[in-house]
């Protein structure tokens, strides 16, 4: 079984090596790095290539966590970005929903749900803190459609539809592998098409998408 490489992005210290210590001491788990300022992230980040990065939001800097999402997520389009902070506002969520990341859970999390939602999110799931979830689709519910979607929806094939369709219940890039005689890798070439064709970059927006038609 092959372990999920994870880097920690916080600038603070304690709180790093207490993450590294819960994921050095998991089975199934790695750490490769951790770092301390958006500057190393955006430096280190493309050599190391994680599966897995736990972003912290306030790196104290000029740039932001979300920032340096924004930068590399083009770059290292493999690797999830998890924001891992105490930010519940709405536009902390949706800024750094909007730059790339692909999850986003509290610093409170207790260790096993950390360990759950960093396995959730490299099988292809977009993990969040019950809290951030409600806020997300009471945003969603709240939000008009727009005259663009359907147009966009109707650039994908009927593949896309289909694996845009499993994404919205939930599966994983497996489960949805398996359903439809695909290999994992084709399903991940295709969701990387609909988020280029749907103008989004993780898995939340594309469904909000799917499902405003």
């Amino acid at each position: 079984m092959k372990e999920i490489s994870v880097c920690i992005v916080d600038d603070n210290k304690e709180l790093r090596n207490a993450l590294e210590e819960i994921i050095c001491m998991s089975e199934g788990y790695k750490c490769t790095g951790t770092i301390g300022t958006a500057e190393d992230a955006i430096n280190q980040l493309p050599l190391l290539k994680p599966d897995v990065v736990l972003m912290d939001i306030n790196l104290g800097s000029a740039e932001s966590g979300i920032d340096v999402v924004k930068m590399l997520k083009p770059r290292i389009p493999d690797t999830n970005f998890m924001m891992c902070t105490i930010y519940e506002e709405d536009e902390k969520i949706f800024e750094a929903l909007s730059a790339g990341a692909n999850g986003y859970i509290l610093k409170k999390t207790d260790p096993a749900r950390m360990l759950e939602a960093i396995h959730e999110l490299y099988e292809g799931g977009a993990p969040m803190s019950s809290q951030i979830a409600r806020k997300v689709v009471k945003a969603f519910q709240q939000q008009k459609v727009s005259n663009s979607d359907g147009a966009n929806l109707d650039l994908l094939s009927p593949r896309e539809k289909e694996i845009l369709e499993l994404l919205s219940r939930g599966l994983m890039y497996k489960e949805i592998a398996s359903q439809l005689f695909l290999s994992p890798e084709t399903v991940r070439k295709h969701v990387y098409h609909i988020y280029e064709k749907l103008h989004v970059n993780n898995r939340v927006a594309a469904v909000n998408k799917f499902y405003r038609r």
